[in-house]
Parts: C-alpha cells; sequence; structure tokens
C-alpha cells in the first residue's frame, strides 16, 4: 500500500493525485459521449446537432432533445468515468478517496 505524504496545504499525494485523475477522467468521459452522441445524432436526423439550442431559430422540440440527450450522456459518461477512477484509487491504497463514503440515508 502507498504512503501518501502531505503538502503544505495538508493535502496528500494521494488526494491531489484522485482530484486530478477524476477531473481527467471526467472531462475524458465528456468528450467521448459528446463525440459519440453527435455522430448519433446526425445518422438520426441527417443534421449536425444544435450548436446552441438557446437560439431562437433552433426549433424548441430539437433545441429540448439535443439538451436532454446530451445532458444525460455526458452526465453518466462522467459518473461511470468517476467510478473507474475511484476503484482504481480503491485498489491502488486500500480506501476510496475522501469524499466518496457510501450514501445509505
Amino acid at each position: 500500500m502507498a504512503k501518501a505524504g502531505k503538502n503544505k496545504g495538508g493535502k496528500t499525494k494521494s488526494s491531489r493525485g484522485w482530484s486530478a485523475a477524476n477531473t481527467v477522467a471526467a472531462i475524458a468521459a465528456a468528450a467521448v459521449a459528446k463525440q459519440i452522441l453527435t455522430q448519433l445524432w446526425r445518422a438520426s436526423t441527417g443534421k449536425r446537432p444544435p450548436a446552441n439550442p438557446a437560439h431562437p431559430d433552433v426549433e424548441m422540440r430539437e433545441a429540448v432533445a439535443w439538451a436532454v440527450l446530451s445532458g444525460t450522456a455526458i452526465g453518466v459518461a462522467r459518473m461511470l468515468a468517476s467510478r473507474r477512477a475511484a476503484d482504481y484509487y480503491r485498489r491502488s491504497y486500500g480506501h476510496l478517496p475522501a469524499g466518496m463514503e457510501r450514501d445509505d440515508a
């Protein structure tokens, strides 16, 4: 099991590493999800997804559909990436990172 040293701010190397790894994983997952969703949108509608769904020239149905689909897909991808990163952290350090306590409420 790896020992974690503390820096001047009191954060351990492992917690800084967790923050960085989780952020990178979430950003990468969101980017991949958006690429896949854009391809699926093009295949199903024959056109590009709206660049700005809030623009008044975008049909309401199209704007809402894109907002719901992209928000859901990106949110799920980020959650899955964070879970994978947390699992890797647990296997590396023997415990979950701070803030990842179980929610049994």
